[in-house]
């Protein structure tokens, strides 16, 4: 598998740039990825891979009225998704369900359950608490940072309370600590803030410049994971935010996402603008042991974190997600519209 690909591949219609794993389904491994075309009819794919591992197919494809610029799954109803979407000339943001399929692949249009209309600003991120049923939701615009209750079964959404970040802080993403339900971190043209929800006030930040995207580490609580423009991929320990705890290589154009596996402590995706997505091997635990569950196999692999560098695309790569039901898997989305779903198994120590 070194610097190609032997993944299973799926093609959507048009450009694309997110992808999501989808949590709550329990008896599948199942993705959902939405397409970002400015003159057609935009699409949101229900993606299943086949029992047998070798097929990736298309379990629902549904008509999306505007281009999608984000979109993540319900961590606990595998129906429920949202996106930020773009008419052209203004951003939103709303809740949807999937309807019942009936063994359909065209299906009935997608139900909206809710509208995220508080925002007057352009719209860049929706978050889910990432580890179960929480009625909670934030949406985060440039300047302001929006937490919700949500509540599906009336159809409705509220904002609970705002803050803002200032004009000059440019924000454009974050993540929820799944270790703390009442802490975000959001990224900014030169930061990442840590906020905490139940006062909506920032508690600490990291000085760093054009950070394109976070993510805790679900082993260790007090890890997060960066990945910047021309400074890489930056590990950090919460507890002392000076400088990082270890620093990866970035891709030789933009590092655009990172995503920390779900279940094996230091295996990161990083993908970039350089076509490429790289598996690295940089264990997070914030004490100087290995983790517990030894993820390679040879002491060569375990002097170079970069495990293996997936080559076979043809265009950046925006979207990474791993799957939580089956974590050796990950997908990821070239912006051409290309799905690639991978196995790191071979690099998994042999139980």
């Amino acid at each position: 598998m070194q610097g190609g690909s032997s993944g299973i591949g799926y093609g959507l219609k048009y450009q694309a740039r997110c992808i999501s794993d989808v949590k709550a389904d329990r008896d599948h491994t199942s993705f959902l990825t939405g397409t970002l075309s400015l003159k057609e009819e935009n699409e949101v794919h229900l993606l299943r891979l086949s029992s047998g591992g070798t097929e990736l197919i298309c379990e629902g494809l549904f008509s999306h009225p505007n281009e999608i610029w984000d979109l993540c799954s319900c961590p606990f109803d595998q129906r429920i998704f949202s996106t930020v979407f773009s008419t052209g000339e203004t951003y939103g943001a709303a809740i949807w369900q999937i309807p019942e399929l009936y063994g359909q692949l065209n299906s009935p249009q997608l139900e909206q359950i809710a509208v995220l209309d508080a925002h007057v600003g352009k719209i860049n991120r929706i978050l889910w608490w990432p580890s179960g049923r929480h009625d909670k939701l934030i949406s985060i615009d440039e300047e302001n940072i929006f937490l919700w209750s949500l509540d599906c079964s009336k159809k409705t959404a509220q904002v609970q309370s705002k803050e803002s970040a200032g004009m000059l802080h440019y924000l454009s993403g974050g993540a929820w600590d799944p270790h703390d339900v009442n802490c975000i971190a959001a990224t900014s043209v030169s930061s990442v803030q840590f906020w905490d929800l139940r006062t909506m006030k920032k508690t600490n930040s990291i000085d760093r410049a054009h950070v394109r995207s976070v993510d805790y580490s679900m082993e260790d609580g007090h890890i997060l994971v960066t990945a910047e423009d021309e400074s890489g991929i930056n590990i950090w320990d919460l507890r002392m935010l000076k400088s990082p705890i270890q620093e990866l290589p970035g891709h030789t154009h933009w590092t655009w996402a990172v995503s920390c596996n779900p279940e094996y402590d230091g295996l990161i995706l990083s993908a970039g603008t350089d076509s490429t997505v790289n598996l690295w091997l940089a264990p997070t635990s914030s004490s100087d042991e290995l983790p517990p569950k030894s993820l390679v196999e040879t002491p060569t692999q375990r002097a170079d974190p970069l495990l293996n560098s997936y080559t076979d695309y043809e265009d950046s790569v925006y979207g990474l997600a791993w799957s939580s039901r089956e974590p050796w898997i990950f997908a990821s989305l070239s912006y051409d519209g290309r799905v690639v779903v991978e196995s790191v198994k071979p690099y998994l120590a042999k139980k």
